[in-house]
């Protein structure tokens, strides 16, 4: 059958670009050598600094992962209080608010974009909110310029989690230089990976030293704790491979670009499937390729899930189920099904698609021929 062909090669809905395993053999003998494995090594300092510059940015600190930065950008910021988020997003988002003892309020999120929606901000605004931490869905840009006018109105810092929005540039500026801070996330099914890893990217530079402090205990100095600071820091091992990682990025990107080109080409007359528009005025990074399966497509979003999986290709519902409906946050108001209306709706309809630098033209179609209908 020619079913069976199909299903003899999985596809997953992302897969980490990894440089040629020969390039990385010269660096992990530096390493060894060397015998610096963490703690600001030489190629902790040279990723810092190339990075910095292929993302157009000043100062950032380099963290082991997304979470810890996003954990130690609230201490940094010293956040407290209440904090206003959207529940589509990873999980992660509002764990670091709990982390920090900080009540997360939920807002509803924009029908088009599904990042936080700048026109319901305000009514969630209360005495003990202090800040906003919005999400570069996606990787497309949330309205940074409404977002900013509305926390300048009431003194609130905000917090972008741009986990996903690595060398996005929104009107030919970094979107990471909006905010009082962004946090990227470098883990294994990003566009950019470390195998693990994140940065904070920081406005000056004594921000930045407040933020290497504190990813390494506090200490200041060898002898001065200046706060109860966290063990975040980078090693040299995944630095090193972002160094390499760095030379491919752009080819990885296009090849994302090419991907999404053909997906939008193929699928756009299909009854009940929706394409979200892609960002305008913006350098995009194509990191996920999300579908709308609407109520007059043939299945049910559940239905092509489950159909995807007969086929062996995995994409993913993200974000289903939304943040606000997990144990530790039903309980908000703000979490109310009746508060984030467009969030619920879109959380049961969305699927994002496999799309990978390695994803094949072949495979590409497969995944097209499930959603046609051509497969049974």
């Amino acid at each position: 059958m020619k079913a069976s062909k199909i299903i003899e090669e999985p596809v997953y809905v992302t897969r980490p670009f990894l440089a040629p395993l020969e390039e990385f053999q010269p660096y992990l003998e530096k390493i060894w050598e060397s015998k610096w494995l963490t703690n600001a090594g030489p190629f902790h300092q040279e990723f810092e600094r190339m990075l910095a510059e292929y993302l157009g940015v000043e100062h950032l600190a380099l963290f082991a992962n997304g979470t810890l930065a996003l954990v130690t950008a609230l201490q940094a910021l010293r956040i407290i209080g209440e904090v206003i988020t959207t529940p589509f997003s990873f999980v992660a988002t509002a764990h670091s608010l709990l982390w920090n003892g900080i009540k997360p309020v939920f807002v509803d999120i924009d029908p088009e974009t599904f990042n936080l929606d700048p026109n319901k901000i305000e009514a969630a605004i209360t005495p003990q909110t202090t800040a906003l931490l919005p999400v570069h869905v996606y990787g497309k840009p949330c309205d940074v310029e409404r977002v900013q006018e509305t926390a300048d109105l009431y003194g609130l810092k905000v917090i972008y989690d741009a986990a996903h929005a690595f060398g996005v540039k929104y009107q030919g500026k970094s979107l990471l230089s909006h905010g009082d801070l962004s946090i990227l996330s470098f883990h294994a099914t990003k566009t950019f990976t470390t195998f693990e890893g994140g940065a904070i990217i920081c406005p000056d530079a004594k921000t930045k030293k407040r933020i290497d402090d504190l990813k390494n205990f506090g200490f200041h100095d060898e002898v001065t704790v200046v706060a109860p600071g966290i063990n975040g820091k980078m090693n040299e091992v995944q630095a090193a491979f972002g160094l390499l990682q760095l030379k491919h990025i752009d080819k990885a990107i296009a090849r994302r670009r090419e991907i999404d080109a053909q997906y939008r080409k193929d699928l756009s007359s299909i009854p009940g499937i929706s394409l979200p528009a892609l960002p305008v005025d913006t350098k995009y990074n194509y990191s996920y390729f999300p579908i709308l399966v609407e109520k007059n497509y043939l299945l049910s979003r559940e239905e092509l899930y489950e159909k995807f999986h007969r086929y062996n290709i995995y994409p993913r519902r993200y974000f289903y189920p939304l943040i606000s409906e997990f144990p530790m946050y039903r309980g908000l108001a703000s979490a109310s099904a009746g508060n984030l209306p467009i969030a619920h709706n879109l959380s049961r309809k969305v699927l994002c698609l496999p799309i990978y630098p390695n994803l094949s033209n072949e495979q590409v179609s497969r995944v097209i021929n499930v959603i046609r209908g051509s497969t049974s």
